[in-house]
């Protein structure tokens, strides 16, 4: 049921600036810009995903990796980075997909070198070996990854949105009311995530949130530049994004097309 839910909040808030959307960089054309010679579009690009790649690390090794002490994440980092140099747009996979088979590759080359789980079983042995060809991937252990590699992407969606109606649920907030508040137009949508945005980036409002479940409207109203009105009839959108922003939800930052950007706020939301 949440599954439906989210669907329909994704269709209702991206379906009326479609052709907008398509102009923004999917993973795969940021990773082709970065190809031909843009590092600082990298450095962004990989601190945009830190934590898609801390949530990757941290369901690998079963429990809460700390991106400032443990050697995994720093594993999983230079993995990311491998990925955006090694990944083909002509392959069939996004790189999503790509860059998650290649963390764990590493994830599991780094745990067979340090010996602490001896029972994981290396992606190598899926390979067999040829006298023309050293190693090579058969056809049935390509389709059965593949099949893996998209169950495992669906389990994740699902549990993103589980984990995200909890949090939502302090708030008195569901994805139901989600599809009935969430703005029509590509405008209002943008500048009630800018409002998002600061929310999070202001430390003491966040944190006054999430310990009183109170939106700081007059804060942000003076903040923004927007009317008390725009704020307060958009309260639970703006917290629901300004959720997902400070959470790790790879899957709805992509869906919603959220980035660190600061929008524009000159313009008040229309119903």
């Amino acid at each position: 049921m949440l599954l439906v839910l989210f669907k329909r909040f994704l269709r209702k808030s991206a379906s009326t600036d479609a052709a907008e959307n398509e102009q923004k960089l999917t993973p795969e054309q940021w990773v082709a810009r970065i190809r031909q010679g843009d590092e600082l579009l990298r450095e962004q690009f990989i601190a945009d995903y830190k934590p898609y790649i801390m949530k990757v690390t941290s369901r690998f090794c079963k429990r809460y990796i700390d991106p400032n002490q443990d050697d995994e994440f720093s594993v999983a980092l230079l993995a990311f980075n491998e990925a955006i140099n090694q990944f083909d747009s002509h392959a069939g996979k996004s790189f999503i997909g790509f860059s998650e088979t290649v963390i764990r590759r590493r994830l599991i080359d780094h745990v067979r070198k340090e010996q602490r789980h001896s029972q994981v079983v290396p992606y190598s042995m899926f390979d067999s070996e040829d006298e023309e060809q050293p190693q090579y991937n058969s056809v049935e252990t390509r389709q059965a990854m593949n099949a893996f590699e998209i169950k495992r992407t669906e389990d994740e969606r699902k549990q993103e949105i589980s984990d995200l109606n909890q949090e939502l649920l302090r708030f008195g907030i569901s994805f139901a009311e989600l599809v009935e508040v969430s703005p029509k137009h590509a405008d209002s949508r943008r500048l009630l995530i800018g409002i998002a945005q600061t929310l999070v980036s202001e430390t003491d409002l966040f944190d006054s949130l999430k310990m009183t479940n109170k939106l700081a409207v007059k804060e942000l109203t003076e903040m923004c530049g927007v009317s008390r009105k725009t704020v307060e009839r958009n309260r639970k959108y703006i917290i629901a994004i300004a959720l997902i922003i400070s959470g790790t939800y790879p899957y709805m930052h992509n869906y919603l097309h959220i980035t660190d950007d600061r929008l524009d706020m000159n313009k008040e939301v229309s119903k």
